[in-house]
This record gives C-alpha cells, structure tokens and sequence, in this order.
C-alpha cells in the first residue's frame, strides 16, 4: 500500500484547484448562500477536543439555524442523550465545521468558523419550540461559507427512494446496544422508544 505523506505528494496527484472552487468561497453569507440556508432543516456539527474529534446531526422543523446576521448564526442544544460532546470540545477549542444539507437537493452547504456556547435567556427563549426551551446556544462566528460539489450526493443516490436500504433489515437501537451488554433489555428498549422520543423532542 502506497501512503501519501506530504502536501506535495497529494498536489502531483490531484493537481491545481479549479477557479470555481475557490471563487464560491466567501467570508460571510451571501445572498443565496442564505436562502439555502434557511430551507435547511438538518446540519452536521464537527467539533474537536483533547480527546478527539466529534461528528452530531442537528435538525429543527423548517430550518435547523437562527441567522443573526451575515457573520453570525445560532443552533440551538435541543434535547439529547446528555453526552455533550460537542458542547465538551466547543468550550475548549471553539473552531467548528457545518455541513447543511436540503432535502431533494445534491447541492450542499459548508460553514467553517468559531463558536462559543450560551445560555442568555433571551437569546433562550427566542429559540423555543412548543414552550421548550434548549439548554443552551451555539452562537457561530463565520469564516468561510461555500456551496460543496452535488456529485457526492448523486453518486449515493441519497434522495431516490429506489436506492434506499431495506430499513426492517438494519438493527435496532436496543439490539445494538444488547451486542455490548448482553444482560442489556433490547426488547423493552425498542419497544418503549418512539412514544419516549415522541415526549421528549424538545
């Protein structure tokens, strides 16, 4: 197996960028870099800290991000599993990376930026949803926002239902859980977790 180890190695290989890959990038939102954000009902969070690197999906009905303004976009820390990765690495290396994606559409969204973690109750409560309110904010200072390349998502086929797995053939959450404890009540688990995400989704 032949490894790459240098930049140079990989630029021989890949040659130069293109001039509309770095022309898309810009330092703030844009017009339409906008409007595709605010149909974005789902983003993947990329954190990293002292014990390594993290990777949460965030969703919201409608769109998953408040703007504040052209710099400036808040996420809200909507109920979970209290592992708090994210907000862990967050507080101590603020760099983050998100990727917006659109249903039905290839093309995606990319944010690279800072982030800092609040719990300001306005700010709280303007983030509400059924009068729930999240237990904190991600509020994302902005370095650079493109639009990435469709061809990941068409080589997946991700919106064609056709292409879909047999999802009665996946493991269930309790029988993934039951192959690292075997003592673990799989059934129990399974069979309770809809009504409990359906009372605890926000």
């Amino acid at each position: 197996m032949t490894i790459l180890k240098t930049v140079a190695e990989l630029e021989a290989i890949y040659g130069e960028t293109s001039e509309a890959s770095l022309i898309k990038v810009s330092d703030r939102l844009t017009q339409g870099y906008r409007k595709m954000m605010e149909v974005s009902p789902l983003v993947v969070l990329a954190t990293g800290g002292p014990e390594g690197l993290d990777c949460s999906p965030r969703g919201d009905p409608g769109q998953v991000i408040t703007i504040k303004d052209e710099r400036t976009l808040i996420l809200p820390d909507r109920r979970g599993n209290n592992r708090i990765d994210s907000l862990r690495n967050i507080v101590r290396d603020g760099r983050v990376a998100l990727l917006f994606l659109i249903p039905g559409s290839n093309s995606t969204l990319r944010v690279n930026g800072r982030a800092e973690i609040s719990v300001d109750a306005d700010l709280l409560a303007s983030l509400a949803i059924e009068g729930k309110l999240p237990r904190s904010a991600i509020v994302i200072t902005i370095g650079e926002i493109y639009f990435q390349c469709a061809r990941a998502l068409m080589r997946a086929r991700v919106w064609d239902r056709e292409a879909w797995p047999d999802l009665a053939e996946l493991p269930t959450p309790g029988s993934l859980m039951r192959e690292l404890k075997q003592d673990f009540d799989s059934q129990t688990y399974d069979r309770e977790w809809p009504e409990r995400a359906k009372t605890s989704m926000w």
